[in-house]
């Protein structure tokens, strides 16, 4: 049986954005719910009224960061997917439907810096109080796991060259012009540790290693003598880290394994698939009936899972 045309004539001109949404949808409700309010009044206080450019509406970057825990998004994937539902424009406090993306994906990561940790405390809490008394189950179930970061395997030869690569960006955006960039050397160093596997490639491997190393103190110790003060004193904390991967050895404590994030550690879970996990320990509490998590704390220090108990219920 063929299905009925549809009629096709358009909407009133007096129906408004949120009159054409399902007010039964999840999003719908969970945005009447929230008291947006509070964000306004706490997060007011790190905007200047006066100088800068007009900042995102609070609401909206404070809903981004919500969607994109919502559904487990990246920055990049939750600003595009914005401008394509309507929900999510309902959700962040917009009256009519916007075809373009709300703002660049760096500016959620600025955002997060803005309002540090007691922000996102601050979310948190009112998602909490959202749940109503699902949330004040006195009995929970506590858990501590890695929370593995976004980083690649870390091996010497990768930090190395990547601190070649951060060395020439500053140099370019410095105006400094290098006194040899290496850049074909490294790329042919890298060629001979791609051919480690081969008959005596282990040998020429590690002594392109070795070599890819020099490479990097090298360009590390030019930056700081040639670079201005003001200049110096703006990127002395990557040198520093530089510097500190350059001089660990394998066997060392508090080793870095990347360097946009530097505080990640290694921890050995002992699984057959992974013997090792590079990230932070996270601990969570949960009401056993209700299924909602009333606690969640990072450890940026290496601690036994038994020893975050009392922190986690603080």
């Amino acid at each position: 049986m063929l299905a009925k045309p549809k009629p096709t004539s358009q909407l009133g001109f007096f129906a408004t954005f949120e009159e054409q949404l399902n007010r039964s949808h999840p999003l719908y409700q969970l945005a009447n719910k929230i008291d947006w309010k509070v964000f306004d009044q706490s997060f007011s206080k790190h905007y200047s009224s006066t100088h800068g450019k007009p900042a995102k509406p609070i609401r909206l970057m404070v809903a981004l960061l919500i969607l994109k825990q919502l559904r487990n998004l990246s920055d990049e994937s939750v600003v595009e997917q914005w401008s394509e539902n309507s929900y999510y424009q309902y959700f962040s406090g917009e009256q009519s439907f916007c075809p373009k993306q709300p703002c660049v994906a760096t500016e959620l990561v600025e955002f997060r810096k803005r309002i540090g940790t007691e922000g996102v405390e601050l979310i948190f809490r009112e998602s909490i109080r959202v749940n109503g008394e699902d949330s004040n189950d006195i009995h929970l179930s506590g858990d501590t796991t890695v929370q593995e970061k976004n980083i690649t395997y870390p091996t010497d030869e990768k930090l190395h060259k990547k601190i070649i690569s951060k060395c020439r960006s500053i140099a370019k955006k410095e105006g400094i012009e290098l006194r040899q960039s290496y850049t074909r050397t490294v790329k042919k160093l890298s060629v001979i540790q791609r051919l480690r596997r081969n008959k005596g490639g282990d040998v020429k491997a590690r002594r392109a290693g070795r070599k890819i190393k020099v490479i990097a103190g090298r360009l590390t110790r030019e930056l700081e003598r040639r670079l201005s003060a003001e200049s110096l004193n703006r990127y002395q904390m990557d040198l520093e880290l530089y510097k500190r991967v350059l001089s660990q050895q394998r066997s060392d404590s508090n080793k870095i394994y990347s360097l946009h994030e530097p505080e990640v550690k290694c921890y050995t879970k002992g699984k057959e698939h992974k013997r090792f996990e590079f990230g932070s320990k996270a601990s969570f509490l949960v009401t056993q009936t209700t299924g909602v998590i009333v606690g969640a704390l990072n450890f940026s220090t290496q601690v036994h899972d038994s020893k975050t108990i009392e922190s986690a219920l603080a």
